[in-house]
């Protein structure tokens, strides 16, 4: 499993000249980073006596961050199993008609998978990235440029999940699902910029990083 490397095996095996793992798993872990900030944000508030008037509404997004983390870490190595199925499914025998049929049906299962599971990285950060908005407002202003970097991992972690749904969506061979998937990332991603604008306006406003 990927995530039971070490970074630096982990960065050697992304360096190397193989498919896998690729952009979809590099997106999935840094949503699963920006998840991690925001726990530790959320732990360098609660219990403080000057913030709990937000006790409650830090230990909920905390609760929601840590689900995250493990979601993103699980789609680390699932993204990296997609894509090895895809070029399974490209090595199939295409020498008789059956074949071809058998391969061509092979490949789209396996693309259908390769865009699942990057989406659901692109939905996770999204999710992330409203909980650093409403932590950026109610999280230890000591920590907002941990907050900031959350935001904006979980905002590559997005646009890179969607960038591998594209990629993969001209080999599902099914128009009609292709043409949803591209409309639910496009609001994907127009819901991040707005998110990333909010982030960055709370961060900023409480802290002297300007």
């Amino acid at each position: 499993m990927l995530v039971k490397t070490t970074v630096e095996e982990f960065m050697a095996q992304l360096a190397a000249g193989t498919p896998t793992p690729g952009g979809g798993s590099a997106a999935a872990l840094a949503g699963s980073l920006a998840a991690a900030l925001v726990q530790m944000v959320c732990d360098l508030t609660l219990g403080r006596d000057k913030f709990k008037a937000h006790e409650e509404a830090v230990s909920a997004i905390r609760a929601k961050a840590e689900a995250r983390r493990k979601d993103l870490l699980a789609l680390v190595d699932r993204d990296a199993a997609a894509y090895d199925e895809v070029i399974r499914a490209r090595r199939l025998p295409k020498g008789t008609d059956a074949e071809r049929r058998s391969r061509d049906e092979a490949l789209g299962r396996a693309n259908l998978f390769a865009t699942e599971t990057p989406m659901a990285a692109a939905d996770a950060c999204a999710a992330l990235m409203a909980l650093a908005v409403e932590l950026a407002h109610k999280g230890n202003p000591n920590a907002l440029s941990d907050v900031g970097t959350a935001a904006m991992l979980a905002y590559a972690g997005l646009r890179g999940g969607a960038m591998n749904v594209r990629i993969n969506l001209g080999g599902i061979g099914d128009e009609q699902r292709a043409a949803k998937a591209r409309e639910r990332v496009r609001r994907l991603e127009v819901e991040g910029e707005k998110l990333r604008e909010e982030a960055l306006v709370a961060v900023f406003s409480r802290s002297n990083l300007r």
